[in-house]
């Protein structure tokens, strides 16, 4: 973001290439949206440090462009213009999608989690689906948009969930399923590419895992943490059994009631299908992962970063706390920022 407007600075071409930190700094859609990823890691401890480096390397560059990097799932002043990033890819996007794609200027966080086959990972998908919702509202940090409070704690994930190939899918049973879909959605022009499946969870096409896609970009590296370790726990765990089919209007009911509220009311209980507090849910969430979560040394780890979560509040819930205090927006962008730099810091 600018410093001075406090709204999105298109300068990820100038930042990107002020890097000098052997960890990624990339482009996305837009030219105000910045992006890094970590190597594969199977410890969380190594996972934190990983982060912390990353947003190190991304403030740094930000700031050798003359802007300040801003862990957050949408502008809460949002850009005058939208500026895409001159790639002939991202060029088609406005073509092909119109308004779909100039107001998709949303950052998310991605979770890979290896498999070993592709029938693996598509049980594995199939299985994590009504539990999908509960890692959304952990991560929700997008309540503004444009200048306006959303009334969701994630509007990202309203605003991701126009593009055709997004959102729950169906079950797809096998890997010869999966892709059929794949295909046809191509084909029909929801995607223009296997990069555009923007499905909840996707096989990946560059690595043998499983991409997790439906959290916020979160503010806290703890929370980020927290959600990488329940992901990998509800992979390695669906992947072994099959999972209790859900109706797809039922789940994106489910998603969107976790979007609206985050951790602040009763969410969908995944097994039951009655409405339950979010601890509740997490209780549930870490019985039917445990094994997993005790093989890699997490159950301990989730349930500490979970109850710094629940205590602090979400992104979402700081910065409506910080707009109830000061009534204005860049005050919150303001504070956004420092609490990104002070995350790595």
């Amino acid at each position: 973001m600018d410093p001075d407007s406090r709204r999105v600075a298109a300068v990820s071409d100038r930042a990107s290439a002020a890097n000098e930190r052997g960890e990624e700094v990339g482009q996305e859609l837009f030219r105000h949206q910045i992006e890094t990823s970590t190597e594969p890691l199977e410890d969380a401890g190594e996972l934190t440090d990983a982060l912390c480096a990353g947003r190190r390397a991304v403030a740094e560059a930000a700031a050798a462009a003359g802007a300040r990097a801003v862990a957050v799932a949408t502008p809460p002043l949002g850009p005058r213009t939208e500026e895409y990033t001159r790639k002939p890819r991202y060029l088609r996007f406005e073509d092909e999608f119109g308004q779909i794609a100039r107001e998709a200027h949303v950052c998310a966080m991605h979770v890979h989690v290896g498999i070993a086959d592709e029938d693996e990972g598509v049980r594995a998908i199939d299985g994590i689906r009504p539990w999908l919702p509960f890692l959304l509202a952990l991560s929700a940090n997008s309540p503004y948009w444009r200048g306006r409070d959303s009334g969701h704690a994630s509007w990202r994930s309203q605003v991701w969930g126009r593009w055709a190939s997004a959102g729950p899918r169906e079950p797809f049973g096998d890997a010869a399923t999966y892709h059929r879909v794949a295909e046809q959605t191509m084909a029909w022009g929801g995607a223009i590419d296997p990069a555009m499946l923007y499905f909840d969870a996707r096989l990946s096409e560059s690595f043998p895992t499983v991409e997790v896609r439906v959290a916020d970009v979160c503010l806290e590296i703890d929370d980020a943490v927290l959600v990488a370790v329940l992901a990998r726990g509800l992979v390695a765990s669906c992947a072994e059994q099959p999972a209790e089919s859900w109706r797809g209007d039922l789940l994106r009911v489910s998603t969107w009631r976790a979007a609206r509220y985050g951790l602040g009311a009763d969410l969908v209980h995944p097994v039951t299908g009655a409405l339950a507090s979010p601890r509740e849910v997490f209780d549930s969430l870490v019985e039917a992962t445990g094994d997993h979560l005790d093989q890699a040394g997490d159950r301990e780890r989730a349930r500490e970063l979970f109850e710094r979560v629940l205590a602090r509040g979400t992104g979402a819930v700081r910065q409506r706390r910080r707009f109830e205090e000061t009534g204005d927006l860049v005050a919150v962008v303001d504070d956004l920022a420092d609490a990104t730099e002070a995350s790595w810091s």
